[in-house]
């Protein structure tokens, strides 16, 4: 943790801030490696400290090692205010974009400061992998290719997709995860041109495309996973779309590479999708990174500013969604790499006929 701190001290010194508040789940476990639901931290140049209440005390004290914990026993805006009257921090940063109004009105009132705006200083940092974070997604995507594997028998006519959402999430649990990285998506026959469309009471059909996305928790990090097969022989306008999105897919995977810019992967992508005459049924990115949050930076998209990185972790999934017919998507999540990229998800992407 050491060194995030001192990446983060950093990035405060060039914004001339004094200590920054840091109150999103995400940042905070990973500066801190505090996994309790109810906690801030403040970072100064010098010190950094945790605040939690009595529930989560003794967790923090094991958790953060590198923290001062300080108990909480009311509202956290007087007690942070003196911490700062205290030590002197005049100039206090927030995440802009996580504290809500009513919070700020509080902050302002107890700080003996002024609070500064700050959007994305820790989300940068988390942008490239240590090894330890690359190894934990490294095991949550084997242990999500595992139980899409052992599941795969149960995929079939007559099933709920509610069930076999169900199926996967069990499996996965008992490989080891600790969570979901997402509600769990089971999409069949027309509901597959749902890009989002988590498992319901739908029973699966003969012909029916089924779109499955999904992904698990390791040690506080995440994968992400998308197949879609066919239940029974597929039609030719069903083989079509499948090889089409496998194409743009291979297309986009061959751009993923170090110095890239990330829109490139994502135009590689719509280039094969729009020749083929789907471009009006590919409405979403082609990926996003993946780590604490299953979704995060850098963004995958044809406007993106973002430039790939070796240690980055991102999806590539293309789809293509016709409305009444179904839909495919297929995505992988991938390791940047100072060669190309490396393939987290060693599931077969010819097209299944189940």
């Amino acid at each position: 943790m050491k060194e995030r701190l001192d990446a983060l001290r950093g990035a405060l010194a060039e914004e001339g801030i004094d200590a920054m508040l840091i109150t999103r789940p995400e940042n905070r476990f990973y500066l801190s490696g505090f996994t309790g639901s109810a906690g801030s931290l403040v970072v100064s140049p010098d010190r950094a400290w945790l605040l939690t209440d009595f529930r989560y005390v003794e967790q923090a004290e094991g958790e953060a090692p590198a923290f001062e914990i300080v108990k909480v026993k009311g509202p956290y805006p007087p007690a942070i205010g003196e911490l700062c009257e205290r030590f002197g921090l005049k100039r206090l940063g927030f995440e802009a974009d996580i504290m809500t109004y009513s919070d700020y009105r509080a902050y302002s009132d107890a700080l003996p400061g002024e609070l500064v705006p700050l959007k994305g200083v820790v989300e940068r940092l988390r942008l490239v992998k240590d090894p330890a974070e690359l190894a934990w997604i490294r095991r949550a995507c084997e242990i999500v290719v595992e139980a899409w594997k052992r599941c795969l028998p149960a995929l079939r006519a007559g099933v709920r997709e509610v069930d076999f959402a169900l199926e996967l999430e069990f499996t996965m649990r008992r490989l080891g995860a600790s969570g979901l990285s997402f509600d769990t998506i089971v999409a069949s026959g027309p509901r597959s041109a749902l890009p989002h469309g988590t498992a319901s009471d739908r029973v699966m059909e003969e012909g029916d495309f089924v779109t499955v996305d999904t992904g698990c928790v390791f040690r506080g990090y995440c994968s992400d996973m998308t197949r879609t097969v066919v239940l029974g022989k597929p039609s030719a306008e069903q083989r079509r779309i499948y090889e089409t999105v496998l194409r743009a897919q291979e297309a986009a995977l061959a751009m993923v590479g170090p110095d890239r810019p990330a829109r490139e992967v994502d135009l590689a992508a719509r280039r094969v999708i729009e020749e083929a005459g789907y471009g009006d049924r590919f409405g979403h990115r082609t990926g996003h990174g993946v780590g604490i949050a299953v979704h995060e930076g850098p963004a995958v998209y044809h406007e993106a500013d973002d430039v790939l990185r070796p240690g980055m972790v991102i999806t590539v999934e293309p789809g293509i969604y016709v409305p009444g017919l179904g839909g495919v998507r297929i995505e992988d999540t991938v390791v940047v790499t100072e060669e190309g990229y490396e393939n987290l998800i060693d599931v077969n992407k010819g097209l299944l006929e189940l």
